[in-house]
């Protein structure tokens, strides 16, 4: 403690990150969710440079000469490369700080972390935040910021019941008294969904899309349950025969097809979490209902999917976008009475 940390302090904004294999959210205390960007970093390959970070980088995949390449560093919601993840992470630190004496800045930083990576990856993306600038790195399950997010009471002896579905992973769990009572992480999200719809539109329409235009169509037409009427989009691609660019339409029915076989597995996964669940708290979330949260929430019909399979009413809170970054941020505001919460605490750093 004393006069170093007093100083880091002065001088840096506290921040939570929900450090997503699609997105990264960022919340600076008593300013909010100020950052929301792809986890895109592009490098040089000739130098080993880092060329640009976030909706920058996202912007040349697929546009850049050979050399320069748009790296995700995270895969599956783990950090796959760790010096492009450190990058990343002093990148946001420092866009935070544009307004302050950047060599000062030493930040608390909380993260979102999916519940049940190994403790290697915990290191990882510990000493990632560290080596980025952070003075003391707090680790959060991503379910359990994503319920505080939402405002479940999580302290209570009651069953909160959480499905989050991101870009790489899906997050299933019941939470009681400020802990996970049971889990299960899968490694199906948003991602593979575009990858289905990609190997879906190649072995029907022998076409290939880009990985942004799958998305593209999933966003436009994609749907877990039937819909009320016939949805359809144009697409462009390239012909797999000829060689040649050639478009085709395909329908929500196509769409819903291609990602039938994941939706299915989210599913059997909420339905395992269940099982797992001691009945006082199940009674709980019947009367609760289940949250779901992340980007995969607004899958059309997802909700409804998850309801008919499990009978227990599904809610998608508002924003459920944000839910995990705004439970980093109540983290923040209030460590000492959450500490429970945490993964573990990371002791602080020797003033250097």
């Amino acid at each position: 403690m004393g006069i170093f940390d007093r100083l880091w302090g002065y001088f840096s904004h506290d921040i939570g990150i929900d450090l997503g294999t699609a997105n990264t959210l960022v919340y600076v205390r008593g300013r909010g969710i100020i950052i929301n960007e792809p986890s895109v970093v592009a490098v040089n390959q000739k130098t080993g440079q880092v060329v640009a970070v976030g909706s920058e980088a996202r912007r040349m995949v697929g546009r850049t000469p050979a050399h320069i390449v748009a790296v995700r560093p995270l895969v599956e919601g783990v950090i796959s490369d760790f010096e492009i993840t450190e990058e990343m992470i002093s990148y946001f630190i420092k866009k935070v700080h544009s307004d302050t004496n950047k060599f000062f800045a030493r930040p608390r930083i909380v993260i979102g972390i999916p519940s049940g990576i190994t403790e290697v990856e915990r290191r990882a993306v510990r000493d990632a935040a560290r080596n980025a600038g952070g003075r003391e790195v707090y680790l959060v399950e991503e379910p359990m910021a994503a319920a505080i997010g939402v405002g479940l009471p999580v302290q209570d002896p009651v069953g909160n019941f959480v499905v989050d579905v991101g870009g790489g992973t899906t997050d299933v769990a019941v939470i009681s008294l400020g802990g996970i009572v049971a889990a299960k992480n899968l490694r199906v999200a948003g991602d593979k969904l575009n990858q289905d719809i990609i190997n879906y539109v190649r072995d029907e329409f022998k076409l290939l899309l880009g990985e942004r235009t799958a998305e593209d169509v999933k966003i436009a037409i994609g749907s877990a349950w039937k819909l009320p009427e016939t949805l359809e989009t144009r697409v462009r691609g390239r012909d797999l025969v000829t060689g040649l660019p050639r478009e085709v339409i395909i329908t929500d029915a196509d769409v819903r097809e291609a990602m039938s076989k994941s939706v299915k597995s989210i599913a059997e996964s909420v339905k395992e979490v269940i099982e797992q669940t001691p009945p006082e708290l199940i009674s709980d979330v019947m009367h609760r209902g289940i949250a779901l949260v992340g980007g995969g929430s607004f899958l059309k019909g997802l909700d409804k999917l998850i309801e008919v399979e499990t009978k227990i009413p599904v809610k998608v809170p508002d924003d459920p976008i944000t839910a995990v970054v705004r439970g980093t941020g109540i983290i923040l505001e209030d460590v000492d009475s959450l500490r429970e919460v945490l993964v573990e605490h990371e002791e602080e750093l020797p003033p250097t």
